[in-house]
């Protein structure tokens, strides 16, 4: 551990504090564990420890009341029942057994899957292996403000489609898709519909039963609750049957095998049931923080764009292209703040984004785009501080740019 730092705290450029944490604005790349989810899950790493399988004595028994409370508490924010959740490791391991367990347990009846270019990678990698498996897949494009053309999906699906995969809330544009439209899509030509919710669950109001919903994945670093754990809806009425994609003791009712990580079940169960209690007040807190920083932001650079649907939209997200700067500078200028360029997923990448392009976005702006993030823990006094760095760090790299000075002298 560094020892404390003793007298006037040294600052860089950005005017931060070594010791200073960023600003955190990355809240669709992952949230803090709530400190109640950690309370709620430290005692089933110790005096709980109980394998929730082993029901043959008390411990287990205990483990494995506390797991199905768990998975009452997941199903109710999406008005599930609890025997339709599916313990997993997370959303990439959802989303890949929806679309590879339902194609693989059908592809005697139907050997089609509908999907759209703005996917979640896993879901797209998923699509492709599926295509090398020998099925048919069919990627929809979306209009220019991200969203899915209903008309387009309804001619996609033939007599051989079994399932049309679409994301509810997207993690880096931020824009919600007409999810209740597309499931009676699905319902009225009796194909299954999945949605990746990771984004979604415990933001806005889902209902798998009003929205026509067959398979939705779940994430618990996407909700405030712990890494490497998830779940996936599976309907039991009319029931989806899904081929297993992991061998072994047969958990899960057979869909899913492998012992169950009982203190990171509790903290999912436990962070959902939080979500859903504050829900109510926290979108519109969350909308109130995201329009105050995008609104000082366009005060003071008013070329500033805003990318993907502003009305349907989480209320915590927000996708900007600054032109006349590079993404990736000026995430380097501001160690004060943390925003992405995109989905931490494909962060690595230095290729423009996928899902900003497939909006009509040109290279050189999707090169110029960044996506902020609001959540549980963000303050108005963090939103102004914030606005002013990435305005500062925006206005030094174009004072920097000797293309952005001829720009704007031609411009003037």
């Amino acid at each position: 551990m560094c020892p404390e730092r003793k007298g006037k705290a040294v600052t860089g450029a950005s005017g931060q504090s070594p010791n200073e944490q960023p600003i955190y604005l990355d809240f669709q790349a992952t949230t803090p564990t709530d400190p109640h989810v950690v309370e709620a899950m430290l005692p089933y790493f110790t005096e709980r420890f109980g394998n929730p399988h082993s029901r043959s004595h008390a411990i287990g028994g205990r483990a494995e009341e506390a797991v199905e409370q768990a998975r009452a508490r997941i199903a109710g924010v999406i008005g599930a029942d609890p025997r339709e959740i599916i313990f997993t490791s997370g959303a990439t391991e959802s989303n890949n057994l929806a679309l590879k367990g339902v194609a693989h347990f059908y592809q005697d009846r139907k050997n089609h899957v509908v999907t759209c270019v703005t996917e979640h990678k896993c879901v797209l990698e998923a699509a492709g292996r599926l295509e090398r498996d020998g099925f048919r897949v069919s990627y929809l494009g979306v209009r220019d403000d991200g969203l899915v053309d209903l008309d387009e999906l309804a001619d996609a699906i033939t007599e051989d489609t079994v399932l049309v995969s679409i994301m509810a809330a997207h993690n880096e544009i931020g824009i919600l898709q007409p999810i209740a439209e597309i499931g009676a899509l699905c319902r009225e030509h009796g194909v299954f519909f999945h949605t990746d919710a990771a984004q979604a669950v415990g933001k806005i109001p889902l209902d798998v039963a009003e929205m026509g919903i067959d398979l939705m994945s779940i994430s618990g670093h996407k909700v405030y609750g712990p890494m490497g754990i998830g779940a996936l809806y599976v309907r039991r009425r009319p029931r989806v049957r899904l081929a297993a994609q992991i061998d072994g003791g047969g958990q899960e009712r057979g869909m899913r095998s492998g012992t169950l990580p009982t203190p990171l079940c509790i903290g999912l169960g436990q962070a959902c049931a939080l979500a859903a209690r504050e829900m109510g007040s926290e979108a519109p807190r969350l909308r109130a923080l995201r329009d105050r920083f995008l609104d000082r932001v366009r005060q003071r650079l008013p070329d500033v764009r805003t990318n993907g649907d502003m009305t349907r939209r989480l209320p915590g997200s927000l996708n900007l292209t600054f032109p006349g700067i590079d993404a990736e500078a000026l995430m380097t200028a501001l160690p004060g703040v943390a925003f992405s360029s995109g989905s931490a997923c494909t962060s690595a990448s230095l290729e423009p984004s996928y899902v900003l392009r497939a909006l009509g976005v040109d290279e050189e702006a999707a090169r110029a785009s960044v996506r902020f993030g609001f959540g549980r823990t963000t303050t108005e006094e963090e939103v102004d501080r914030a606005v002013d760095q990435v305005v500062e760090g925006v206005e030094r790299l174009r004072s920097g740019s000797r293309a952005w000075a001829n720009a704007s002298q031609i411009a003037g």
